[in-house]
């Protein structure tokens, strides 16, 4: 079967394609000012990697299921202006990097053309006993096959 065709089939997103959520702020995410409460983003920037891994066939609960638990390791933010209450946001999610033990995603929370934040997060893969372990094949074969990326600079 071609590489597309079992994607098509899995409900996978098509090769190198970017994920987007779309969101609104509410009472519960903002602060006294009415602007996003500065740790609400990391809750936003959550619901697009769930999406976005979801969309490619590797929904975080399913991997839970097969014993395989993805946790971050590094967590990398830029606020560039602030999301204000009743404000519709989206949530970009793409694939920066990948190595056998880590992926690297960039986000991007904008409303309409305004860039609000910037982020880099960096995930690592686990075991239940919390062990480090590598990328799980099928996922790695997927960021193989549609997230090219520079591999010399690729270090665990």
């Amino acid at each position: 079967m071609r590489p597309d065709a079992e994607r098509e089939k899995r409900g996978m997103k098509m090769s190198g394609s970017p994920g987007h959520v779309q969101l609104r702020v509410y009472y519960q995410d903002v602060d006294s000012l009415a602007i996003v409460y500065h740790a609400n983003y990391l809750k936003y920037l959550e619901r697009g990697r769930v999406e976005f891994l979801a969309e490619a066939g590797f929904a975080p609960w399913a991997l839970n299921e097969r014993g395989i638990l993805m946790a971050i390791y590094r967590a990398e933010l830029a606020f560039l202006a602030p999301a204000r209450l009743g404000d519709v946001c989206e949530v970009v999610t793409s694939v920066a990097d990948h190595t056998a033990h880590r992926l690297v995603l960039k986000q991007l929370i904008q409303r309409e053309e305004t860039r609000l934040l910037e982020a880099t997060m960096s995930l690592v893969f686990l075991n239940r006993d919390l062990t480090l372990r590598e990328t799980p094949a099928d996922m790695a074969a997927w960021l193989n096959a549609d997230w090219k990326v520079d591999k010399g600079r690729n270090k665990r």
